[in-house]
């Protein structure tokens, strides 16, 4: 994420963004009455009070921030539920070998795919990317308001974020950053992220029930048993040409691109 993207306020910072809130909870006080209150009071007061005792313990964020633990406590059973059927469906056991998540900007589709038992991938389900800003092409700068294109890791569970939560990827990774001293260029941005809500600038926005999947699957799973690839079409449903007026090492970047999504069976 980059500096203009701090400034439009959708920076993901893991600890910056952690805002102490104080809460003060005041107790109604019950004056004597010298009547009774009428009957449909009382049944509307113990609606209300049964209401709110089966809405469960709040999940206000604590001043110190949440832990990756407590965020799982929240909403990782509901997270794995609703990711079951589709593990069942696809006859893969939680949470598998490893995982990969493909990104396609042209469909704004997440596919996710995971590896089972014998060592074969299987795609699990596909996700709508809410919100994307940027188009084809990879990141070059800082400010480009361009998502990255290439093959990523996950190195950071922020369980804080202002948008929900959110996985943080490695950008900019080593062939970044080499093709960026071949062309002179600094300045390269960071903070990239797949998080909740549907807005961002230079990031993949899930929805909060996605975001809550992708998180528990990566807790669950490991970070290092994590990898996303993101280009600007699905390569295995056919070519794309790089944009003539970019950088000469994309053609060899979509390349490797079309090579590494290949391994993967294309959803349905």
């Amino acid at each position: 994420m980059t500096g203009r993207e701090r400034t439009a306020g959708l920076n993901d910072r893991p600890r910056a963004e952690v805002e102490a809130h104080t809460f003060a909870t005041h107790e109604p006080t019950v004056q004597p009455r010298s009547r009774s209150l009428p009957l449909c009071f009382v049944v509307a007061a113990a609606l209300a009070l049964a209401l709110a005792l089966s809405s469960g313990p709040a999940t206000a964020r604590p001043p110190g921030g949440w832990s990756v633990a407590q965020r799982i406590d929240q909403f990782g059973a509901a997270a794995r539920a609703r990711l079951a059927p589709h593990y069942a469906a696809a006859g893969v056991a939680w949470p598998g070998r490893r995982v990969a998540l493909l990104a396609f900007k042209d469909a704004r589709e997440l596919e996710l795919h995971v590896q089972d038992g014998t060592g074969a991938w299987r795609h699990i389900r596909s996700y709508p990317i809410r919100a994307a800003s940027g188009g084809p092409g990879p990141k070059l700068r800082q400010g480009d308001l361009q998502v990255p294109e290439g093959r990523y890791r996950v190195t950071f569970l922020n369980a804080n974020s202002a948008y929900h939560v959110s996985l943080r990827l490695d950008y900019p990774n080593a062939h970044d950053r080499a093709m960026a001293r071949a062309d002179g260029r600094t300045q390269l941005g960071g903070d990239i992220m797949i998080h909740g809500k549907a807005v961002s600038i230079g990031c993949l926005a899930m929805g909060d029930e996605a975001a809550e999947e992708l998180f528990t699957l990566a807790a669950d799973i490991g970070m290092a048993r994590m990898e996303v690839l993101i280009a600007p079409t699905d390569f295995r449903r056919g070519a794309f040409a790089a944009d003539p007026g970019g950088p000469d090492w994309v053609a060899a970047l979509y390349a490797s691109l079309a090579t590494d999504l290949a391994a993967f069976p294309a959803a349905d």
